[in-house]
């Protein structure tokens, strides 16, 4: 990911650096696994465990060389362990795989929890926002066309939910790539104790595989980042509504617009949706990930390294598009002006066309067929459409033309927007309950 859309935490747990910190970390807890067992010499863990890591510099250097990572790795580490002779003990009886894939798990798991503190914060930001507008009167849209009264609380309130299934969808995904291997070469611990992987899981915190090849199957990885493309999607869910009420025809909704700020380099009256429109942009590129990383479930045999280039690029990706995508989200959300008389205009605009699926509802209650009230409805509503004149009156005169007696004043209270408000309330305290 480029550096623009990297935010600092994320960018570091998927530097090279962190990830020879981590590997650091997994063979020396390896180490420490066989002293306690016996199988290497006990001064051996502490030179190791003070070996500082290598230099990302460093180890490309020798990779250029060797055209294996792990050997490049573990030479340029083995230069800075004293004695130099502890050094011969790592990755003993170990696989490249070993090594990569709980490391792999580990970092991964750390990414998580980074992504599930900003879902939270973003979780809170919906629904604290849609409690504040729980009476804010708008238009519901159907197809982009008037359909019925609603509350801009009620939308929002959908996407808060959303947004902390997708969270919760995550801490689930959490655990299934929160899995590791030490099972040596084809996973038959030909080389090195199950205890080895025990002791190692435990210390990082993360789960040995049921089984493992020589690697560890990848649905885990790609049920995370499935997780992580679900989550980006509600994220492109709220910045669309934003920028669809920000159109100068609706002009309901405002993104922040800074001191400052430009909206165009030609017309300098412009106000554009560019946060929303960066949001809906990146969120591609985290689905854009799901089909690379699962192709990585089948392998040849008991393992090829066709998933391992895709990796590279996809998980960093992924994770590092949504956690920009939850941070510019929560900045939308917190940030978003709402205008609510521009909302009730709106509401207003169609004359009343708005009731007229109640008004079917009220005259199927007097005894008419429901094919007879639609005919007559939908003749008041089109040309209600057609002239601007209020539905209230087209429907009056076509329920006049067809000898039909209207109840005034029953229509008066079903044809109030305030009505939709009290039939919402059980939605808005179950949001109330939302953490």
């Amino acid at each position: 990911m480029i550096e623009r859309y990297t935010l600092p935490e994320m960018g570091r747990v998927f530097s090279d650096a962190h990830k020879y910190e981590l590997w650091c970390k997994v063979e020396t807890l390896v180490v420490e696994a066989h002293a306690r067992a016996g199988t290497v010499p006990a001064e051996t863990v502490e030179p190791v465990r003070q070996a500082p890591p290598p230099t990302p510099e460093r180890v490309a250097e020798i990779e250029a060389v060797t055209q294996h990572d792990v050997i490049a790795f573990l030479t340029a580490w083995a230069d800075n362990t004293e004695p130099r002779e502890a050094a011969a003990w790592v990755h003993f009886g170990m696989t490249s795989s070993d090594l990569l894939d709980t490391a792999l798990a580990a970092q991964l798991v750390e990414a998580t929890d980074i992504l599930l503190g900003k879902a939270d914060r973003l979780v809170a930001a919906l629904r604290d926002h849609a409690l504040e507008h729980r009476e804010t009167l708008r238009v519901g849209r159907t197809h982009g066309i008037h359909g019925e009264p609603d509350v801009w609380g009620h939308r929002v309130a959908d996407f808060a939910f959303a947004m902390a299934r997708s969270r919760d969808r995550l801490r689930r995904a959490r655990e299934a790539v929160g899995v590791m291997a030490i099972s040596g070469p084809v996973g038959t611990y030909s080389n090195i104790d199950p205890a080895v992987e025990s002791y190692v899981a435990q210390r990082l915190g993360l789960a040995p595989a049921d089984v493992s090849t020589q690697v560890v199957m990848r649905d885990g990885i790609s049920e995370w980042v499935s997780a992580l493309a679900v989550m980006a999607s509600v994220c492109e869910a709220v910045a669309l509504e934003v920028r669809h009420g920000q159109r100068t025809e609706v002009r309901e909704l405002w993104e922040p617009f800074g001191k400052g700020q430009k909206g165009s380099s030609a017309m300098p009256h412009k106000k554009n949706p560019i946060l929303s429109e960066r949001i809906c942009g990146m969120a591609r590129i985290v689905r854009g990930q799901i089909v690379p990383v699962m192709e990585g479930i089948p392998l040849w045999h008991e393992r090829d390294i066709s998933h391992s280039s895709t990796e590279r690029i996809a998980l960093p990706d992924a994770a590092i598009a949504t956690d920009y995508l939850l941070h510019l989200t929560t900045r939308l959300v917190s940030g978003l002006v709402v205008d609510a008389d521009r909302m009730r205009a709106n509401l207003d605009s169609t004359h009343g066309l708005i009731y007229s699926s109640t008004v079917v509802s009220e005259l199927i209650e007097t005894g008419l067929s429901r094919e007879d009230v639609y005919a007559l409805v939908q003749a008041a509503a089109m040309r209600t459409w057609e002239t601007e004149v209020a539905f209230r009156a087209t429907l009056r005169e076509e329920a006049d033309a067809r000898g039909v007696t209207l109840d005034e004043a029953r229509l008066d209270e079903v044809c109030r927007p305030e009505r939709f408000v009290a039939r919402l309330g059980p939605v808005f305290e179950r949001l109330g309950k939302l953490s």
